[in-house]
């Protein structure tokens, strides 16, 4: 049995998702107290204990504490068994933070996933095109097959998504990004409900997102403009460097009352923030239980409490240690 304090490092909810999803991997039980003790509300929300119960139900795994505001769970892994599943979540919860605990067992096998409810986009979480555009291609290159397909956008406070991922069972090998190499594009995606299309908000996201693109001497972004049905009002824009050896992403979403240029703005900053790195510093903490398994190396933008947590909790379930030497992260296996 693994003990973890949940309340270590970030203290969010990241810890839970990374520990159960090396449980169900490894078969290691682990028990996890203190969750989410830094959160102005302490416990399990809905979308950790749907995650919490997805990984057990793929994995045919056991759980004490599994209820909402819970603080202690004790996990029980069982045998992974590959196939077809169903999820809800009732909330806007995040669908990428759900999937960040379920993907990680579901490399040993061929799953269909659906998921009915929460959001595509929300506060605190990848956007789901960030999935689509960073993560799932650094996994393929690393040999782990992951596509998505979006039925349904859901934006906070309803939710209301539909999406269906699958797995191929993976081949994982090393990932080695020590640098970016040159800038080749920029691209971006300015996204909206159809409520916001007479405001043209979608546009003026993506307009200026290029003129602060422009303004620095780097290649005009190509944009894509999509007004989506949705059960709540929403925007966003998603942005994705393409370099010589890497991808870089950055998004920001729009809020009541934050006008559409402010957004596309702040997506544009954030950009030119990550391109410090090989890898975003998003990516950074989200491959690193992958890196883990395989070994490698990769230089962050920066240096995130999510990426050190990560490192943290890995280390109990894998015999690795993590190296963090200024923004290169390194994996030592058999520490």
């Amino acid at each position: 049995m693994i003990e973890i304090d949940a309340g270590y490092g970030s203290g969010g909810g990241q810890v839970l998702r990374t520990a159960i999803g090396l449980s169900a991997l490894t078969g290691l039980a682990v028990r996890l107290y203190n969750i989410r003790a830094k959160r102005p509300q302490p416990g399990l929300k809905e979308q950790h204990l749907r995650a919490l119960l997805g990984v057990a139900e793929i994995c045919g795994g056991k759980v004490e504490g599994a209820s909402l505001g819970s603080r202690q769970i004790t996990f029980y892994p069982g045998e992974l068994k590959p196939g077809s599943y169903k999820f809800h979540i009732s909330t806007a919860g995040s669908v990428t933070l759900f999937l960040q605990a379920i993907l990680l067992p579901a490399l040993k096998g061929k799953f269909t996933i659906e998921i009915k409810g929460g959001g595509t986009f929300g506060k605190w979480a990848p956007p789901f095109p960030y999935y689509e555009e960073i993560l799932f291609p650094f996994l393929e290159r690393m040999g782990y097959p992951v596509q998505g397909k979006v039925l349904r956008e859901g934006f906070y406070p309803k939710g209301g998504a539909h999406l269906f991922i699958e797995t191929q069972p993976a081949s994982l090998q090393p990932l080695f990004l020590p640098e970016k190499g040159s800038l080749k594009e920029i691209k971006c995606l300015s996204i909206a409900t159809l409520d916001l299309s007479t405001a043209k908000v979608a546009e003026r996201q993506a307009k200026a997102f290029k003129k602060l693109i422009s303004e620095k001497g780097l290649p005009e972004p190509k944009s894509m403009i999509k007004y989506v049905s949705a059960s709540s009002t929403g925007s966003a824009i998603c942005a994705v460097a393409v370099t010589e050896h890497s991808l870089i992403g950055a998004n920001s979403l729009g809020e009541k009352g934050k006008r559409a240029e402010i957004v596309g703005k702040e997506c544009a900053d954030k950009l030119l923030e990550e391109l410090t790195g090989a890898v975003d510093s998003h990516a950074g903490d989200q491959l690193l239980p992958y890196l883990a398994l395989t070994g490698g190396e990769i230089l962050v933008s920066r240096v995130t409490d999510h990426l050190l947590t990560n490192a943290w909790v890995i280390e109990k379930f894998l015999p690795v240690k993590i190296e963090i030497k200024g923004r290169i992260v390194r994996i030592v296996k058999n520490a």
